[in-house]
């Protein structure tokens, strides 16, 4: 593995302990997140699952939860995009 690949690796890793740290508190209310993909440009693609996608407080909930703690934990990270369903290929 070239360094860049291990700095990858190591980005996902922060990226899916944030998200851990989200997900108890979005599944107490029937939800739940996952990690989709980072690109090579350092944006961090996740996608609402279960009862968040319809929740009408998701885009709140984004903000100011999920966007907050993975800029917390991997400020590298230029953008932080939640797919709907219709953009997962």
């Amino acid at each position: 593995m070239n360094p860049s690949q291990t700095n990858h690796a190591e980005l996902i890793q922060r990226i899916q302990a944030g998200l851990s740290r989200v997900r108890p508190y979005l599944q107490e209310d029937g939800g739940d997140i996952e990690f989709v993909e980072l690109t090579d440009d350092l944006v961090a693609k996740v996608r609402f699952k279960g009862a968040c996608v319809a929740c009408p407080m998701s885009l709140q909930t984004f903000k100011a939860g999920v966007e907050q703690t993975l800029k917390n934990v991997a400020p590298e990270l230029k953008e932080i995009v939640n797919l709907t369903s219709e953009e997962i290929t």
